[in-house]
């Protein structure tokens, strides 16, 4: 549910704006002065700030500052009954999304107020999309109909209407992504941000700020304030990929979000308070990791709320023939033959395959047959060609020489 802070002196208007913001299904907290309303931003999230321009202590323009000090994108709506054209012009310069003149219509600032949240998670979404965090919106297709493939969808389905915190355990290349995803566009939170991030693919130095954002001048290039995804997935669920690859620090930090569900960003001191769901994912045995003292037990136990093991493409062959016609599918399109199929014998070597690699190296030989087929059906010898061809299980490819 969207959350407003709404601040306004007068008790009785702040009353009534109140039960207009409830009424149309928002959580409202509420802020008397200016000085409480900039304590309550650098402690809470919020997905706008709803504020009147005289304010004791402190004015609106000092909690329209606070509001972009907290999270830039935040839209914030300046009410005044002392509206001039100077102000509404100051107000826009310094970040405000709409001056609303006193009185107002509440129907007209309900719809002020569903525009604006709708641009910011808009606005969120591209954050998102931009850093590389997420490649697709909409629910993610679980292909397979294998005994252990409906497991773990059953798995999934149970524990998706939670909020438990939840470890994806399986090899590289088993789709523990695409079962994170799957299990956020189950949940109640699948109308927000789902924010996954690869620790070991960012250096130690790098992640904590990644993680949880950083304040202007934190280090040397922080020109700006910079949200984590911590704060990106506010309200969603954030996918921490081979979180075993965590420092010893930043386990320890991480910790203490899962405990408090709060933390400071980079060279800041405010406090912040999201609301996220954590899903983990390893491809590491993690109770090996601590007892190797490679992981912290605390954190660990922590993570291992919800385990759900994902089997590795060797243990589910029967999934083969499926996953393949989605792959086909996927791809085909973008090459200049329409491949249409596989063949009956080309299937059957891919069935005798291990998959070292999982159902990653399985869509990667899918691709690259359908740019190397000649036909409208993949065949043996478009899989064939080319270094990293199929083997049968048990076989052994030849070494080559030099």
């Amino acid at each position: 549910m969207n959350r407003i802070l709404l601040v306004e002196d007068k008790d009785s208007l702040r009353r009534m704006i109140r039960r207009t913001l409830e009424g149309a299904k928002y959580t409202v907290d509420e802020a008397t002065d200016g000085e409480e309303a900039v304590r309550k931003l650098g402690i809470a999230r919020y997905h706008l700030v709803l504020t009147d321009l005289k304010l004791p202590k402190r004015d609106g323009f000092a909690v329209l500052k606070a509001a972009k000090e907290a999270f830039p994108q935040m839209p914030v709506i300046i009410m005044t009954a002392f509206g001039t054209i100077d102000l509404a012009v100051r107000a826009m310069k310094e970040g405000a999304y709409h001056f609303i003149a006193k009185p107002f219509d509440s129907d007209h600032l309900l719809l002020e107020i569903e525009r604006a949240i709708a641009q910011f998670q808009l606005v969120v979404e591209n954050l998102v999309l931009k850093e590389g965090l997420a490649d697709k919106l909409g629910a993610p297709r679980i292909v397979g109909k294998s005994k252990k493939i409906q497991e773990v969808s059953t798995l999934i389905e149970k524990v998706a209407g939670s909020g438990a915190t939840v470890l994806l355990l399986g090899e590289s290349g088993t789709g523990k992504e695409l079962f994170a995803r799957g299990l956020h566009h189950k949940s109640p939170r699948r109308a927000r941000s789902f924010v996954a991030i690869n620790c070991p693919a960012i250096p130690d130095n790098l992640l904590e700020g990644e993680l949880f954002g950083h304040e202007r001048g934190a280090f040397t290039g922080a020109v700006g304030a910079k949200p984590g995804k911590f704060e990106l997935a506010d309200g969603g669920t954030l996918l921490l990929d081979e979180v075993s690859e965590l420092s010893p620090s930043l386990q320890a930090k991480l910790l203490r979000v899962l405990q408090e569900r709060t933390f400071e960003r980079v060279g800041g001191t405010r406090t912040i308070e999201v609301d996220v769901r954590i899903v983990a994912a390893s491809n590491i045995d993690l109770a090996k990791a601590v007892a190797d003292r490679r992981f912290r037990e605390d954190l660990y136990f922590r993570l291992n709320v919800f385990p759900i093991p994902i089997p590795p493409l060797r243990e589910r062959l029967e999934d083969v023939p499926a996953l393949v016609e989605h792959f086909i599918a996927k791809y085909a399109g973008r090459t200049r033959w329409q491949v249409r199929g596989i063949s009956k014998d080309a299937l059957q070597a891919l069935m005798r395959y291990r998959w070292p690699g999982n159902v990653r190296e399985l869509e990667n030989f899918v691709e690259r047959a359908i740019i190397l087929a000649t036909g409208d059906l993949l065949r043996p010898a478009d899989f064939a060609l080319g270094v990293g061809a199929p083997a049968p299980a048990g076989e052994s490819r030849p070494r080559r020489s030099g």
